[in-house]
């Protein structure tokens, strides 16, 4: 299978950042990758492939270098969720005609009017009772169906919707799911019944998403183009991915690590996200198991680099105003460096000429990317992460065409010069 079909069976499989990190972890252990618990002592020498889950939605998987516990950690990080719609809970509502609604509440910076009028349904995870009630047994849940849609108002009722037309998150946004229902309170706990397979009494709570169900394609007259929901930023999860699994037959000093973090998009301020000390604690406990102590993971950090992956902004040809007018990556250019004189990149010049390098060992284009001073630009990874380690390193992403929409656009050519810069950076 080539990178690009590999990519779209990937985000068909990631309706939302649980299954995400399932499709991450089901590509680790077939490619011999196994399990640890943050909860267990470990034990690790050179040359082992291991991986560490949290919350079920961050991913940690990492090849023991032979260097020792301070030869460093080669990083790329990237993240599993993207903006959207949480299920609210009790969340039906039910309608003046028999219609049901269902109460949401928007997660992250969606463009939320290119979520009318799409097939939509229900993905993520539900809280079961178990024989521990401080551990409920955690089961994914997808229903593989459309079974809602939020459907617009006609142009009819509002004619200057084309001039114009501001949204009410509460009001606007909500989703259909039903016409006439047997039980219009009830149907979230009974759709995860006949999903689950499980009796009512048995749910405690659920963390559950919509998401499009339409499947990522290729576009364009040579097929260059691909269009799907949640490219951003499960295009640099894959790419991560493929690059850390084409290196397990090479031997490293390196420990090669790919960290998947969740909640980027509301500033990764959770046990999981990008703001906690989840990675400080994984490559200290590795630097341990080498012979290392406390105070190894503070030098192995000094030897070390991290590329962000997050995905950046393409010229769009409609609105070439919007963009700096020297610094703007183009779709099928090569992934790009992301600079921001606020800090808010991790990217300096160090960091740049790295990965510069990187993509010139891999014959691979490279651009750069800076915001129109007139633009505020948003914030990523890397600048949070060294808020919790020193990393050198650099933002960087491959550009795309409507970031935070249901469905954004990227380049064919982009990604697999991403995986080559990446299986570069891997292989050192």
């Amino acid at each position: 299978m080539n990178n690009i079909a590999s990519l779209c069976e990937f985000l068909d499989n990631s309706p939302v950042n649980f299954f995400a990190v399932d499709s991450v972890r089901a590509c680790l252990e077939e490619a011999g990758f196994k399990p640890l618990s943050m909860a267990d002592e470990w034990t690790l020498k050179p040359g082992d492939k291991r991986y560490v889950t949290k919350n079920g939605s961050a991913i940690f998987a990492f090849i023991v270098g032979n260097g020792g516990p301070e030869a460093g950690y080669n990083i790329i990080a990237a993240h599993s969720d993207s903006p959207g719609f949480r299920i609210k809970p009790s969340g039906e509502i039910p309608c003046e005609g028999g219609a049901v609604k269902l109460n949401t509440e928007v997660y992250g910076g969606p463009i939320l009017y290119t979520w009318f009028d799409r097939p939509l349904s229900i993905a993520g995870r539900v809280a079961l009772r178990s024989d521990n009630p401080l551990k409920p047994r955690m089961e994914l849940m997808r229903v593989e169906r459309p079974v809602m849609v939020i459907p617009h108002l006609a142009i009819h009722f509002n004619r200057q919707v084309n001039d114009g037309n501001k949204l009410s998150r509460q009001k606007d946004m909500l989703p259909v799911m039903a016409l006439n229902a047997k039980e219009p309170g009830n149907i979230i706990r009974k759709l995860i019944c006949d999903t689950l397979n499980v009796a009512p009494e048995d749910i405690l709570d659920y963390d559950l998403s919509l998401y499009t169900t339409e499947k990522a394609v290729t576009a364009g007259i040579d097929n260059e183009m691909i269009l799907s929901g949640r490219l951003d930023d499960l295009s640099m999860v894959h790419a991560g991915l493929t690059a850390l699994l084409e290196g397990t037959d090479t031997d490293s000093k390196y420990t090669r690590v790919l960290a998947v973090f969740d909640n980027e998009e509301t500033g990764s301020g959770t046990k999981q996200g990008a703001a906690s000390p989840i990675l400080k604690h994984v490559l200290s406990r590795i630097a341990i198991c080498l012979g290392g102590d406390e105070s190894s993971l503070y030098r192995a950090v000094e030897n070390s680099f991290m590329i962000s992956a997050d995905n950046a902004h393409g010229l769009h040809p409609n609105y070439v105003e919007k963009f700096d007018p020297t610094n703007h990556p183009v779709l099928g250019g090569g992934p790009c460096i992301k600079v921001n004189a606020n800090c808010k990149y991790m990217t300096d010049s160090d960091g740049a000429a790295v990965f510069r390098e990187l993509c010139r060992m891999a014959g691979v284009p490279c651009q750069t990317f800076v915001n129109h001073s007139d633009v505020a630009g948003g914030s990523t990874l890397g600048n949070i992460l060294t808020s919790q380690l020193p990393l050198r390193g650099v933002d960087m992403g491959a550009p795309v065409w409507a970031m935070h929409s249901a469905c954004e656009t990227a380049s064919c050519a982009d990604h697999d010069y991403t995986i080559r810069a990446f299986a570069q950076f891997m292989k050192l």
